[in-house]
């Protein structure tokens, strides 16, 4: 089939118009991929677990069997900190079997300004 001369010019222009669109929306307009919309959404869950366990782990802390970590917790290094939240078990949730890592920051922050 033969393309009408007056007819290429309008979709050259068409072609460079999507080619300029899909540049700057990725660029400036915020438009992502699906993968990448997939990835922000698990780190917003995650954040969103650890926010909401945050006082379950604090409490867990504050248990009176909890004491012994806790001199370990306020002793140790910062660096440290996440390490022995874990190991307690106060960052476990109920039914998991390892701990949160997310937890786990959130909670060694809120117990190193409480302590």
């Amino acid at each position: 089939m033969q393309i009408p001369t007056w007819l290429k010019p309008g979709l050259m222009g068409a072609g460079a118009g999507a080619i300029a669109l899909a540049i700057v929306g990725f660029s400036w307009g915020g438009w992502v991929t699906g993968g990448s919309a997939k990835d922000l959404a698990s780190k917003a869950a995650n954040a969103a677990v650890a926010t909401a366990l945050t006082p379950y782990c604090l409490d867990r802390a504050a248990a009176g069997d909890a004491e012994t970590a806790m001199i370990e917790f306020k002793g140790a290094a910062a660096y440290s900190r996440k390490g022995i939240v874990e190991k307690a078990g106060w960052a476990t949730p109920l039914g998991a079997d390892k701990p949160n890592t997310d937890l786990a920051q959130a909670c060694q922050l809120k117990l190193a300004e409480t302590f």
